[in-house]
């Protein structure tokens, strides 16, 4: 039987503000699409706390064994500076002030956002489309939706009516805006004069003769508004309706809410059952953001190449202490937290890697099956990572007390200790451990050597050279631990 008709998954819908049942349109099957990056820079550690998230999200469904589509677009086009639909196409503008192709610009940012996954053992999106590859499928979302008389063409560009839309639907359902405080709060901005309402949106941006990315269309030479890209792509490769749609919090409005009404006025139905949004991360209290220069890359923190935190950290180490917080909450990312979750890194994966040195008992001192059921119910409610890896804790206390001859467990309830354990802490976290790197034999081996020579010289009561060798292993990340029986050394 497959985990998920035994597992009663609740989730956080946006929509209702509830916590929710979990039950996918098509039983066993799950569909799922998240706002991916805009390639025109870096994507900073705030962008991925919402892809890390949804990671895990798609490697629990995956566990659980539904079969999942899971769609992260890439927007290559289309996404002007501000929200008022004014100013330049950020890749365009990146593209003129390096000099360089717009699709140059593309190229490299995408990769660089794959590095980046990669190296935190993201697992890749069944679908990655692009904006610039589905133009003509949104030009004719475009056609669809003014021949439903809910957008107009003024000057070559095409705009979203909001407030006939508004008539018989509600725009602002997801983030609970009212249009008419919207036209209260508007600013009167330079060319929103071509807009019936100061609320409409673009569909669709006559281009001007500097702008390089544009596209032949039935009303002008343009390029499509950033919010219909994400309707069309979802539509096509999820359908008419979907299960999940995420993204962060700051996509709620306007980005999602224009989706909702772009889709459903196509469609005739509500396009999506459960809207997930991940809170922000803050850098030292303050909003993580390249606008304000407040902000780390993932890699930097890899090298330890920047001016923030105190050392290099692993990619595992900043899944784990990502994971320490409920993705609703906010989080304050500083090199105080991050050396807190290192330390606590540490002790799961020593703890994990002891696993396999564990003989069965002939009874069980451990509730496994009640421990078990705590894990998965923590995952259960909202995808809780926090409360999951307490309860992982629990079992590394349990470890530690086998480890002294002070607890044990039977065969049975041995295999799936180990089992759980490894799905949860591996599996659904996507957490990696260190020790099981390839050159973790040589490491191994210098480090003795080392500890060997710091014997010899605490024999010889040359202090300053114990000390020496024992403080660089630490700034390595390297603990050793003297004990009866000899030392013994842990990786942080």
């Amino acid at each position: 039987m497959e985990l998920y008709k035994e597992n009663k998954l609740k989730v956080y819908n946006s929509l209702s503000k509830t916590k929710e049942d979990f039950k996918p349109l098509t039983d066993g099957y799950v569909g799922m699409y998240v706002c991916g990056p805009t390639v025109y820079s870096n994507a900073h550690l705030g962008n991925v706390r919402t892809f890390m998230f949804f990671d895990v999200v798609y490697r629990y469904l995956l566990h659980l064994g539904y079969k999942v589509r899971y769609v992260r677009n890439i927007t290559d086009a289309g996404h002007l500076e501000n929200d008022a639909d004014e100013g330049e196409d950020r890749i365009a503008k990146r593209a003129r002030l390096e000099e360089i192709e717009p699709m140059e610009v593309v190229q490299r940012y995408t990769v660089d956002f794959h590095d980046v996954l990669k190296n935190y053992n993201f697992l890749p999106p069944s679908i990655e489309p692009t904006a610039t590859g589905h133009i003509v499928e949104q030009i004719e979302m475009i056609k669809e939706i003014i021949e439903k008389g809910f957008a107009y063409e003024v000057n070559g560009s095409v705009y979203f009516d909001v407030l006939e839309y508004n008539k018989n639907n509600h725009y602002g359902i997801l983030s609970g805006r009212k249009v008419e405080d919207l036209i209260h709060n508007t600013r009167s901005l330079d060319g929103q004069s071509d807009k019936k309402n100061p609320q409409d949106f673009a569909l669709w941006k006559k281009a001007d003769e500097r702008h390089i990315m544009r596209w032949p269309s039935p009303w002008s030479d343009g390029f499509p508004g950033w919010h219909l890209e994400c309707s069309v792509m979802s539509t096509k490769y999820l359908g008419e309706q979907f299960d999940i749609h995420g993204g962060g919090m700051d996509l709620k409005f306007p980005h999602h809410e224009c989706e909702i009404a772009q889709s459903q006025t196509c469609s005739g139905v509500k396009p999506v059952s459960y809207w997930l949004h991940t809170n922000m991360l803050l850098l030292n209290s303050q909003k993580m953001a390249k606008s304000t220069g407040n902000f780390i890359l993932p890699n930097e923190i890899l090298s330890g190449e920047n001016e923030i935190l105190p050392k290099p950290f692993s990619a595992s180490v900043v899944r784990f202490f990502n994971m320490q917080a409920n993705y609703r909450s906010i989080l304050d990312f500083s090199g105080e937290a991050l050396e807190a979750s290192e330390k606590g890194h540490a002790k799961l994966m020593e703890a994990v890697n002891f696993l396999n040195k564990i003989e069965a008992g002939k009874t069980s001192t451990f509730d496994v099956q009640k421990w078990k059921t705590a894990c998965y119910s923590a995952m259960n409610d909202d995808f809780n990572t926090p409360v999951l890896i307490s309860h992982l804790f629990e079992a590394v206390k349990v470890i530690n007390q086998i480890k002294e001859h002070n607890a044990s467990l039977t065969a049975e309830d041995l295999i799936a200790f180990k089992e759980t354990m490894t799905a949860f802490v591996f599996d659904i976290l996507g957490l990696m451990s260190e020790s099981s790197q390839d050159n973790s034999e040589k490491i191994n081996g210098v480090v003795a050597l080392l500890i060997k020579l710091r014997k010899e010289a605490r024999e010889n009561k040359d202090w300053a050279l114990s000390d020496q060798i024992r403080d660089e292993l630490i700034a390595l990340g390297i603990q050793l631990k003297d004990g009866k029986e000899g030392t013994t050394f842990s990786v942080n």
